[in-house]
């Protein structure tokens, strides 16, 4: 049996994968890779890019292109077999990656290629990856006594485990709960596009009447427009409790005590590498130059905006009591009420704009939106890749000479077994394999409300620029130019500057410009009317603050988590929050409620101590977006200057030297203030 994963293919056999499969490649590759890199070190020297370094890229190129696609169906077809064969995989990966990161005689020959006569020869690409893997060695404990070594091998380990176990509890936990009624009585106020999702869903589960999950799609409809205040709160409740002590399935994936391990681990590896904790060690790979730096951005950013959401506030539970009959204002009102209110003061609600954004339409709109900043162009390849779902489509960016700049597949809509959430994942990273380029291919992946009968999906405004955002991402990593696969496309850049892109993308959205290129009527074709277009834009600011506050309450509590912690009393990961919600909100949830169990970006994902990421990239995305509104949305020289000082340079070069070429200057926060209606 030929195993697909050890196949020398331009792209993944998605049919032809099983979960049997997925350890022997693993194990094949490592035990390779090993042998291989042993070869290496015993030529003794003299090292050069090409004799150790090149070899080393595509060695570890081979690892990577048969985990990517184990670790995206793990997302997003997840079964019990792919679980048991993804998690058996993740020790030996984490073992062999902590090993190469130890590996002194490794380590030496590279400091022998940083400190030849010629290693300013190397092209930039080619010197930040040397400075980058000695940087990296180091925070891999290469310098630590052998001891400690170890520890810090089984720390990584452990990680690892509890990452996915914490994951894992939550996809569990969202999948448990479901609520059916057998009649729509309950549901007064859902919109039809909405029900008949609901419907759906029954009978998908060989039900009648409709289904409740807790994919976001359900849960946030029913938070919006649900006018049974009690469905709203078992919801918002089972929702809010999931993979945790508290709710309907308390205790059953709690992941509680994971966490505490996860934090209590981080900081053990902080200080077996010298930082004081987590927050220091994560800042090493940043723009943020220290933690007091971090602090004091968020915390000028809450000072500003939290009068201005407590007014808000103030405004919603007036408005609520007065006209909703709503005296005391609840968690699982407070979506329901500001739609109302929304309603009420601009007359339009993200259900007017849907009909506006047929998913197809959207996704041939933002195509057409980056054809004309960037001079490419996009089609669908329908031949060219094995999927692994019906919803699946794949394309290819092309640039004016028709040569391939990247690929990349789409998989937008929510079904069971997948993970909630959007994110942009690698495939194939672009690189200079010394016989010519390798193409970057993307995994796009959305979870939106999915189509109905013969219906197209239909997009919220909200959704809309959810997608442009993670394009934003996935542009970033195609169209690269870099030839040095470990800072090509996202690779080696600020982890605090990796959302640039993707927020500035979602700009368009908002632009009568842009939006006339797909916004136009699923039934007549008939692009925004003025009077719609004129209300989307006047309640574009509509409690802003507040959502600033909820961005800068997670921000906070991150880094808080990872910087206060003390062995001797814990994490005390509801007391941080608590304290941090008394600096920033304005909404306060029940006692019962537990964000934390669920909070994947931080324990599961790429952002601890560094979710502040999203607001600290906003300042650079708002600003960088300003130059358009100066020159014109479509400003062919503001776009060339983008996609060549941003998004073909990865992290090739110092991410503020190459911001100050595309701007002219460093990046100020007025625009953000601006955009966010905080000026004033």
């Amino acid at each position: 049996m030929t195993n697909p994963l050890l196949a020398d293919t331009d792209l993944p056999a998605f049919s032809a994968l099983t979960p049997e499969h997925v350890e022997p490649a693993i194990d094949r590759i490592l035990t390779d890779n090993r042998a291989q890199l042993e070869t290496l070190l015993d030529q003794g020297g003299p090292f050069t890019w090409d004799n150790l370094v090149r070899p080393l890229e595509a060695m570890e190129d081979r690892l990577s292109r048969a985990w990517a696609p184990v670790s995206h169906l793990n997302a997003v077809m997840n079964t019990e077999a792919l679980r048991a064969a993804y998690n058996a995989c993740l020790p030996k990966l984490t073992e062999y990656h902590t090993e190469l990161g130890q590996n002194e005689w490794l380590f030496q020959a590279l400091q022998q290629i940083r400190h030849r006569d010629d290693f300013q020869r190397l092209s930039p690409d080619q010197q930040r990856t040397v400075d980058n893997a000695l940087r990296d060695f180091r925070l891999a404990g290469v310098d630590l006594p052998e001891e400690q070594k170890a520890r810090y091998r089984e720390i990584a380990n452990r990680l690892s485990e509890l990452s996915s176990r914490f994951q894992e509890n939550v996809l569990d936990a969202t999948n448990a709960w479901s609520k059916y009624l057998d009649t729509a009585d309950r549901l007064e106020g859902l919109p039809e596009s909405t029900l008949a999702m609901l419907r759906q869903s029954a009978e998908q589960q060989g039900e009648s009447g409709y289904r409740i999950g807790l994919d976001f799609p359900s849960v946030f409809a029913i938070l919006t427009h649900c006018r049974d205040r009690e469905l709203r709160q078992q919801v918002y409740e089972a929702f809010g409790t999931r993979a945790s002590d508290q709710g309907p399935h308390a205790g059953q994936w709690d992941n509680s005590e994971i966490m505490e391990e996860i934090l209590a681990l981080r900081q053990e590896k902080a200080q077996l590498l010298g930082y004081g904790n987590y927050a220091e060690l994560s800042l090493v790979t940043k723009m943020a130059d220290s933690p007091d730096a971090v602090v004091g951005f968020l915390t000028d950013l809450a000072q500003r905006a939290k009068p201005v959401a407590t007014r808000e506030m103030d405004a919603l539970r007036a408005f609520a009591r007065e006209q909703l009959g709503l005296d005391e204002l609840e968690p699982w009102d407070v979506t329901f009420a500001s739609e109302q209110l929304r309603q009420s003061r601009y007359a339009i609600s993200q259900e007017d704009l849907r009909p506006y954004f047929p998913a197809q339409q959207v996704i041939d709109g933002l195509f057409r939106v980056v054809e004309r900043l960037y001079g490419v162009s996009i089609r669908e390849h329908t031949q060219a890749a094995d999927t692994w779902h019906p919803d699946v489509q794949f394309f290819e960016i092309l640039d004016t000479n028709g040569g391939v700049r990247g690929r990349f597949y789409t998989d937008l809509y929510a079904r069971s077994g997948k993970r909630s959430g959007a994110w942009m994942g690698e495939c194939k990273v672009r690189r200079d394999t010394g016989e010519g380029i390798q193409t970057a291919v993307t995994f796009l992946t959305c979870n939106f409300a999915p189509p109905v009968g013969d219906q197209p999906a239909l997009l919220t405004h909200n959704e809309v620029q959810t997608l442009f955002h993670e394009f934003g991402h996935g542009l970033h990593h195609m169209l690269t130019r870099v030839g040095a696969a470990s800072v090509s496309g996202i690779h080696g850049v600020p982890w605090d500057a990796v959302e640039l892109p993707s927020q500035f993308m979602e700009n368009w959205c908002w632009e009568r410009e842009a939006l006339d290129l797909f916004a136009a009527h699923v039934d007549t074709g008939e692009p925004i009317p003025e009077h719609l277009f004129e209300r989307m834009q006047a309640a574009r600011n509509f409690q802003s603050a507040m959502a600033m506050v909820r961005q800068l309450e997670f921000s906070l509590f991150d880094f808080r988590l990872h910087l206060d912690h003390d062995p001797a009393t814990g994490p005390r990961i509801l007391e941080t929050l608590e304290a941090v919600r008394e600096q920033t909100s304005v909404v306060r949830p029940p006692a019962w409620h537990r964000f934390p169990h669920s909070f994947s970006h931080i324990f599961a994902g790429g952002y601890a101590a560094g979710y502040y990421s999203y607001k600290w990239a906003e300042v650079l995305s708002a600003d960088a977006y300003s130059r358009f509104e100066d020159e014109g949305v479509f400003s062919q020289s503001a776009g060339r200057d983008f996609l060549v000082h941003i998004l073909e340079k990865g992290g090739s070069e110092d991410l503020m030297e190459l911001y100050r070429a595309f701007r002219g200057r460093e990046p100020s926060v007025d625009a953000l203030l601006r955009h966010s209606g905080l000026a004033a």
